[in-house]
């Protein structure tokens, strides 16, 4: 979810504080209306970008922690703060992001667009995220930056893909849950942003903090996955990681699978209802339409 067409009517006014909560409540209702109602062209194309947009992220994470060794807290928070590029990307540029659209539950909860609607809108922008994210790895690939440092790079973005197949499903699922939830407070934030500057600095720490923690993003992982199936079969990355075939089994399109159900499902849970509805519950539950 972006900020945007169906929060216009809010731009005009001429205060400088941020939003309160109650405000944020509504302009997140009220684009998420326009979100329901968007052409089927228009949401598909803007969520190919958002794909895009959250594997450039992802991409430059990977090469954020490449060759180095700061210590493991410190990695990981460099890993995230490079990702938060791809919301950062997503809300300023606009484009629809599956993960983040789960607050268009508001604006059902609310009666404004059907469950059909809600539903669809969010199958559209699933499949326009996996085509965007998947062809930006597939970009990445045939560009080569993972040679660099001695193939490093491509073995940390390996190295990424095979422990996210790895990952016990319902494991999957709670780190899919945290995420979201993380993931839908930063755009909740954005929501009382009056500037791109204060739109990137509610992104930054959420979305660094969901990468540093390990917490699992669909979207994101329609890149990493990829990624290292493509990566898979270059024999000098994983000469360089030390995997053989056998170390590598779990890194399949089985293991995509696995990995991308629970955390999709996950994603639901936690963007939809501790976010979204929660909200919706405290903010605009019999509040007048």
């Amino acid at each position: 979810m972006t900020d945007p067409e169906g929060a216009a009517a809010y731009n005009d006014d001429p205060r400088v504080d941020a939003y309160a909560p109650a405000e944020i409540a509504r302009r997140v209702r009220d684009v998420g209306v326009s979100k329901a109602n968007l052409d089927r062209p228009s949401m598909f194309a803007l969520a190919v970008l958002a794909g895009a947009f959250i594997g450039l992220g992802a991409c430059f994470s990977t090469l954020s922690v490449s060759g180095v060794d700061l210590g493991y807290g410190p990695n990981r928070l460099v890993a995230g703060l490079t990702f938060s590029l791809g919301l950062v990307l997503v809300v300023v540029a606009g484009a629809e992001l599956f993960t983040s659209n789960n607050l268009v539950v508001m604006a059902w909860a609310e009666g404004r667009v059907s469950l059909g609607q809600l539903l669809s809108s969010w199958a559209w922008v699933y499949v326009g995220n996996l085509v965007g994210a998947v062809a930006t790895a597939w970009l990445v690939f045939f560009a080569t930056p993972w040679v660099a440092h001695d193939h490093q790079v491509g073995v940390t973005a390996l190295r990424i893909a095979l422990a996210k197949c790895e990952l016990a499903p319902v494991q999957a699922f709670f780190l899919g849950v945290l995420c979201n939830a993380l993931v839908c407070l930063a755009v909740w934030l954005c929501f009382s942003a009056r500037s791109t500057t204060d739109k990137i600095l509610s992104i930054v720490f959420p979305i660094t903090a969901f990468v540093a923690l390990g917490f699992e993003h669909s979207v994101a992982n329609m890149y990493f996955i990829p990624m290292g199936l493509l990566l898979e079969g270059e024999p000098a990355v994983r000469a360089a990681a030390g995997l053989d075939e056998a170390a590598l089994a779990a890194l399949s399109l089985g293991g995509f699978a696995r990995n991308l159900v629970p955390v999709t499902l996950g994603n639901l849970v936690g963007g939809s209802v501790l976010v979204g509805a929660m909200y919706w519950f405290v903010y605009l539950r019999g509040a007048e339409r």
